[in-house]
C-alpha cells in the first residue's frame, strides 16, 4: 500500500486548518453548508454531464484505488516471468497450462493459456496489445473525469460567490450585516479552489500515475510471455526485462558487477591472470 494521496491530502487540509487557527479565526467560518453544497454538487453534476453515466460510475469505483495505491514491484513481475520461462524450458510449453491455473492475474493467465494452446506469436501479440489498450483506456477515463472536476470546481465557486454578492447588494440598507455576508460570499470561491487543488486534481493525477504503472507491469508481462513462447533463455530474459525498467524501480537481485570488471559478476573471485611464462626445462 502506498498512502501518498491520503497523506498528502491530510497534510494539505491540516495546513489550511492550522492557518485558520493561527490567525485566530474559526473553522465554522468556512464550513458553511450552502456554498459547500453548491461547489460539491454542481461540480460533480457538470462532470457527469461532460461524459457518460458509465464513465462517472467507473471513475468513482476507482477512488479507493487512488487512496490504497496497491502496486506490484517490477522485480516481482520479472521473477515471475523468469520462473515461467524456466518451467517452459524444462517441461515444455504445455506445462504452462497448469501454471495458468495458479495465476491470479487474468492478463497473464490468458497469455499462458494461449501459449499452451499453440497460438501463433504474432496473433498472441496482437491479442495482448489489444487487452492492454483496453485496460489503459478505462483507467485513463477515470483520471480524466477527476481532472475535469478540478477544472470545473473553481468556476462553480465563482458562480456561488456571484450569487451571494447579488444577495449582499439586495441588503445594502443594513450596513451592520454587510461584512459577514460578504465574507460568506467568498467562501464559495474558497471551496471551489480547495476542492480543485486539494481533492480532484490530486486524485486525477494519482489515477493517471497508477495507470502508467499498470501499463508498465502489463508491458513486462506481454514481452515476457512472448519471449517464453519463443523459447528465450531465462537468464537473458530476466536481463532484458530489467533493462525495460528504470534503475530506481528495479530491485536488483544479485547486483551484477560493473562493466569493465569481469572479476566482479556479483563479488565473486577475481579472474586469474594468464600465465605467459615459458615452461621450465626438465
Amino acid at each position: 500500500m502506498d498512502p501518498a494521496t491520503l497523506v498528502g491530502i491530510a497534510i494539505a487540509f491540516g495546513s489550511l486548518f492550522a492557518m485558520i487557527t493561527l490567525e485566530g479565526s474559526s473553522l465554522h467560518s468556512i464550513l458553511l453548508p450552502a456554498p459547500m453544497i453548491l461547489v460539491f454538487g454542481a461540480t460533480i453534476a457538470v462532470g457527469i454531464a461532460g461524459g457518460t453515466i458509465r464513465d462517472a460510475i467507473s471513475a468513482f469505483k476507482a477512488v479507493p484505488a487512488a487512496f490504497i495505491g496497491k502496486t506490484t514491484p517490477p522485480q516481482q513481475v520479472i521473477d515471475q516471468v523468469v520462473g515461467l520461462a524456466e518451467k517452459a524450458r524444462s517441461s515444455g510449453l504445455l506445462a504452462l497450462e497448469q501454471e495458468a491455473d495458479n495465476v491470479a492475474d487474468p492478463f497473464l493467465r490468458g497469455a499462458l493459456q494461449n501459449i499452451a494452446d499453440g497460438t501463433d506469436g504474432d496473433e498472441l501479440r496482437i491479442l495482448l496489445e489489444d487487452e492492454l489498450a483496453t485496460a489503459t483506456k478505462e483507467s485513463r477515463n477515470a483520471a480524466k473525469f477527476f481532472t475535469s472536476l478540478g477544472g470545473y470546481a473553481p468556476t462553480v465557486g465563482i458562480i456561488g460567490t456571484v450569487v451571494s454578492l447579488t444577495h449582499v447588494l439586495e441588503n445594502l440598507d443594513t450596513p451592520s450585516t454587510l461584512g459577514p455576508m460578504i465574507a460568506a460570499a467568498f467562501v464559495a470561491t474558497l471551496w471551489g479552489l480547495l476542492t480543485a487543488n486539494f481533492l480532484w486534481l490530486p486524485i486525477g493525477s494519482r489515477l493517471k500515475r497508477l495507470s502508467d504503472i499498470e501499463v508498465e507491469r502489463m508491458t513486462l508481462l506481454l514481452e515476457g510471455a512472448l519471449a517464453v513462447q519463443a523459447g528465450s533463455q531465462p537468464r537473458l530474459l530476466g536481463e532484458r526485462l530489467r533493462a525495460m525498467v528504470p534503475a530506481p524501480a528495479s530491485a536488483r537481485a544479485g547486483k551484477p558487477g560493473k562493466p569493465g570488471k569481469p572479476g566482479k559478476p556479483g563479488k565473486g573471485p577475481k579472474a586469474d591472470k594468464a600465465d605467459t611464462s615459458l615452461p621450465k626445462a626438465a
